[in-house]
């Protein structure tokens, strides 16, 4: 397929020409120097004169239904290993399919798609290198709750409008089971994925990956927590059982008839919009749920399931919240913070000692004063257990003198010549062109991720966990003039929040995001890509293969 060459603009370029404001995280040039996780909230964009209304959630009534708590999922057998036939594995059977539960004690049900009917889907535990087998049965409606966007890439009109295919975020997996977005199956059909769980504990999370519409099946619900534990965490003393509590986070918009709303653009051609911001925040799959706890320390496992919108959590007593782990696992120390930021597909791991507020109530709420949940604290006196260690899990930093290569990868947004539609690439590439991160299999790696765009994007890289090195600012417009990569600022070191092992990880706007990732586990095609689920399903996602070690990299 030959493409032309397309031509640079900006977010707002675009959105005055469609006639359609969608907001975006924009981060002026003289804010580059603020503290970097501190991710501002985007305010809800209007609706278009295609869209249903839209449910004004500050009408609800808060706190009236007690906050869900996923399950533990069972294993339906014990299957022999792929590897081993001799050796027996868990088996589990997890099923996509459309259900309709209450997502606020004074709304009419609301039609979803999840695993096992439910969204977030039931949790599954395992121990650190045992190794699962899962069962993906796809048994979706034939027509999706949403708009489907055909000119996008890999959701062309010959394409089945309900498909899916699951990745486990975060795990080191064979090729063959990482979900890779190609490999969708349709209702009727099921994939048995292997998950060796040879990695340290940490909390990763399934959802969909299918091509082109990965967005509108995370939308739907096709999402849910998995948890791997090992010895080294369990000897902490962390909080467990009924004070250990996964909360899933997803921005939503609903019609005031209590649906799903995904907003789509005035253009019938082309309806997909640059991302999506929802009006109300789903804990769990409840709008403003309460918490019953004991004045006790607790521990919150946090995800971040919104296809575009980042959180700035904090207490609505100024209370301060430990975060104790992140994306791949637990940090050196805790990390005392008044606000804690996660944006799409990260994962905070969060101590809150609620000991000294017996019998209060206090509000979960964004930086926008945003409340999403409550936490009533009982009457009495303080639980014993209630302190963290002073450290936790070492993290040792992987030299950049280990490195075999620095790639130098572009964020970069353009339009077709025709100016009928927006397009985000990775190194300047699409989606289908041939593959030009070919790493080794156990050889490190720097990459540079240069950011020419006004967005913040999380950048999730399949198979591997990596450190964050530093974020600086450059010259963009030299940049864009000759190619230059020119710094007009020192370094910035990670936070402390970030300095533990991570998969997804913010690339500012006008800096460059360092990142560090040994290359271990599997050869075979991987992908990487944006967070930001409106930005991957239009083409801001690129494969990426890990050649054997006997192999020479190809560039």
């Amino acid at each position: 397929m030959t493409r032309k060459k397309p031509i640079l603009f900006s977010r707002r370029e675009f959105a005055t020409k469609s006639g359609m404001m969608v907001a975006a995280r924009v981060v002026p040039p003289r804010l580059c120097a603020a503290p970097l996780r501190m991710v501002a909230q985007s305010a809800t964009p209007p609706s278009t004169t295609h869209a249903p209304p839209v449910l004004d959630p500050g009408k609800l009534k808060r706190y009236v239904d007690p906050l869900p708590i996923p399950q533990v999922v069972r294993p339906a057998a014990k299957r022999p290993s792929p590897t081993n036939p001799k050796a027996e594995f868990a088996y589990y059977r997890m099923t996509m399919g459309e259900f309709a539960s209450r997502v606020h004690r004074d709304l009419p049900p609301t039609r979803q798609w999840g695993f096992n009917g439910a969204s977030p889907g039931p949790i599954i535990e395992v121990r650190s290198g045992d190794g699962v087998l899962v069962e993906w049965i796809n048994n979706l409606p034939q027509r999706h709750l949403f708009t489907i966007d055909h000119n996008l890439h890999g959701a062309e009109r010959d394409k089945a409008d309900v498909r899916a295919v699951v990745h486990l975020h975060g795990a080191k997996a064979p090729p063959e089971s990482d979900g890779y977005p190609e490999a969708w199956f349709v209702p009727g059909k099921s994939a048995v994925c292997h998950y060796p769980n040879r990695q340290d504990a940490c909390m990763l999370w399934y959802h969909d990956h299918a091509m082109g519409i990965n967005r509108l099946n995370i939308y739907a619900g096709l999402l849910g927590p998995y948890i791997v534990r090992d010895e080294t965490e369990e000897s902490f003393g962390l909080p467990r059982g009924e004070r250990e509590i996964p909360l899933v986070l997803c921005d939503r918009a609903f019609t005031t008839e209590g649906q799903l709303s995904y907003e789509v653009s005035p253009d019938p051609a082309a309806p997909w919009v640059p991302e999506i911001y929802g009006n109300a925040t789903l804990v769990n799959g409840k709008l403003f749920p309460y918490l019953e706890v004991e004045p006790a320390l607790y521990r919150f496992r946090v995800l971040n399931g919104s296809n575009a919108q980042s959180f700035n959590l904090s207490l609505s007593n100024g209370q301060t919240i430990a975060q104790i782990g992140t994306d791949q696992g637990l940090l050196p120390a805790p990390v005392a913070a008044k606000i804690v930021s996660v944006a799409p597909g990260e994962r905070v791991d969060l101590a809150i000692d609620f000991s000294s507020v017996a019998g209060e109530e206090i509000v979960l709420r964004t930086a926008q004063i945003e409340e999403i949940m409550q936490f009533r604290v009982a009457h009495g006196t303080a639980a014993p257990g209630g302190s963290l260690p002073a450290k936790l899990r070492p993290v040792v930093a992987i030299p950049e003198s280990a490195a075999a290569r620095t790639r130098e990868l572009t964020l970069r947004e353009y339009k077709s010549p025709k100016g009928e539609s927006m397009t985000m690439l990775l190194g300047g590439k699409h989606w289908d062109m041939p593959v030009t991160e070919t790493p080794t299999l156990d050889t490190v790696e720097i990459w540079s991720l240069i950011n020419l765009t006004e967005d913040v994007h999380p950048i999730h890289l399949h198979l591997v966990r990596f450190q964050i090195l530093d974020r600086r600012p450059f010259d963009q417009f030299l940049y864009f003039k000759t190619g230059e990569l020119r710094y007009i600022g020192a370094p910035i070191p990670p936070a402390p929040a970030e300095s533990g092992w991570k998969d997804t990880a913010s690339a500012h706007p006008q800096m460059v995001t360092r990142i560090i990732a040994r290359f271990e586990g599997y050869a075979g095609r991987y992908v990487w890509h944006c967070h930001i689920l409106e930005h991957e399903d239009n083409e801001m996602m690129r494969p990426y293969e890990v050649l054997p070690a006997a192999a020479e990299s190809r560039t």
